[in-house]
Order: C-alpha cells, then structure tokens, then sequence
C-alpha cells in the first residue's frame, strides 16, 4: 500500500525529530566546547549519511590548542558551535574530559579520519577534493593516493596560495567538481572561515580541515610512534620536527590548558 501524503509528511517529520535527538544525545561539553562523542566507526557511519544526504557539512577536530583559540576567538566560536561534527583531538583533551566526569569514547586525529575516508571514498565511488599546501606537497598527495587506492576519484586539487581575488575561482573550481569531500589543508582558523563562508556555494556534502595530514600523506612528515600517540605524547614528536613554528603553542599553551583544567576540577568541587 502506498502512504498517503500526510504518512510521508509524517514519515519525514519523525525522521528529523530522531535525527536532532541523535544529534542532541551525542554532543557533550569540555571545557565550554562542544565535542561530539562518537568512535571512529560510529564517525564514519555519520560522514556516510552527510554525503547521502548532498546537503553540505562541516567537521572539525578539537584539540588543546584550539580549545585555547576559542576563548579568544569569538568569531572561531561560533564557526566551531555550528559545526556538523566536531572529533576529539588529543589525548589530553580525553584526560581532562575524564577528570571532569566525562568519558570520551575515542580520539580520532585529522590524518586517521582522512586516511579512513580515503579507504571509504575508494570503495564506495565518493569523489574527493585537495585544498591546501604548497603545490609540489598537494601534487605528491595526489600522486600518493591515486597509487594507494587505485578506485579513488580524484575530482581536483589546488595549491593552499592563492590571492584574495583568486578564491572566488578556487571556490567555483570546486564547485564545479561536484565533489562529495573536501580535504582542507590550510592554517588555522583560515581552514575554518573558508569553509563556513563558502559550504553553501561550494555544496560539497562533507568538508573537513586536514592540517599537516598532506605533509604526512606526502611524505615530508613522520607521525610519531604508536605508543607516543598512546601516551599522548604526539605534541613532544611534533615539536622536535618543527620547534621554530610549534614551541609557543605546546610550551606556553600547554601549561594554560592545564590550568584551565585545574581552574574547572576547583569549580566542580566547589559546585
């Protein structure tokens, strides 16, 4: 029997009603940030029904430092809050949030959620898009990839220079690919202005900041040990390879992070 046009109003209706609750139930707060408590397989299966929708979105990743760049960004603030998906980070975003009463199901890095939806993109046909980084980096990202994963769709890529009268182009390029994700690889919070300004006109149904994920994917970076990344100490490698551009942001903003921590367990207690 075929439902009638009220049924499939009120099909669609519940079917958002659910969604919002799904979304409302998975969303915590650390530190005055939204985090969106999900595992990485339970990221994916989010992403998936993103893309299926076609309706643009975007992600994000918290982590130390961008919780700092948020109490002093208000503009940072909003973009973050209105974000689709927001991954934790850092190890030390999970620590803290655990000594708050919060358990974290999973950290999920930039690079580990990127090389998954590489895998994805390859077996289910989704096209992907390259923004950001120095033109021989992106060329090497592009060459690597289609190596790796022989079925990905490679709609474009684009250096991370251009000219404040050139985006417009860089944005109608992308436009144009229909492409189903977006790999941003620029500096922070520029990644996250470009997004949110043009997701609408980009229509890209998933876009996400990758930071230093092509230096990795290219070759120009290592990532650290396995039981570094376990015992959150991937800051301390990333600072040996770039102290000049890293030390201020771990050996200054480390030390807020931990007295914002602190600042909070003395509130809770108190509370």
């Amino acid at each position: 029997m075929v439902p009638g046009v009220d049924g499939l109003c009120a099909f669609h209706f519940n079917s958002g009603v659910k969604k919002m609750k799904e979304e409302k139930n998975r969303r915590v707060r650390v530190l005055d940030c939204p985090i969106d408590n999900l595992s990485l397989k339970e990221t994916l299966r989010v992403i998936e029904e993103f893309i299926e929708s076609g309706r643009p979105h975007q992600h994000v990743v918290i982590n130390a430092d961008k919780i700092l760049k948020l109490r002093k960004n208000k503009k940072l603030r909003q973009v973050v809050e209105s974000c689709d998906l927001i991954n934790v980070d850092g190890q030390p975003i999970r620590w803290a949030a655990r000594l708050l009463g919060i358990s974290l199901k999973e950290q999920i890095t930039g690079i580990d959620l990127m090389e998954q939806l590489l895998k994805l993109s390859s077996r289910k046909g989704y096209s992907v898009y390259f923004l950001g980084a120095r033109e021989e980096i992106v060329r090497k990202v592009v060459e690597t990839c289609r190596n790796k994963y022989s079925s990905l769709k490679i709609s474009g890529w684009q250096d991370g220079y251009w000219e404040s009268d050139e985006e417009k182009k860089v944005v109608q390029d992308i436009k144009r690919t229909r492409s189903e994700i977006l790999f941003v690889a620029i500096s922070s919070p520029k990644k996250e202005f470009f997004i949110r300004g043009y997701m609408d006109e980009m229509q890209v149904p998933f876009s996400m900041g990758v930071g230093g994920s092509f230096d990795i994917i290219a070759g120009i970076k290592k990532r650290a040990p396995k039981w570094m990344q376990k015992c959150g100490l991937e800051w301390l490698f990333r600072l040996c390879q770039e102290p000049r551009r890293l030390w201020r942001r771990y050996l200054i903003g480390n030390p807020i992070f931990l007295w914002l921590v602190g600042k909070e367990l003395i509130k809770k207690c108190f509370s």
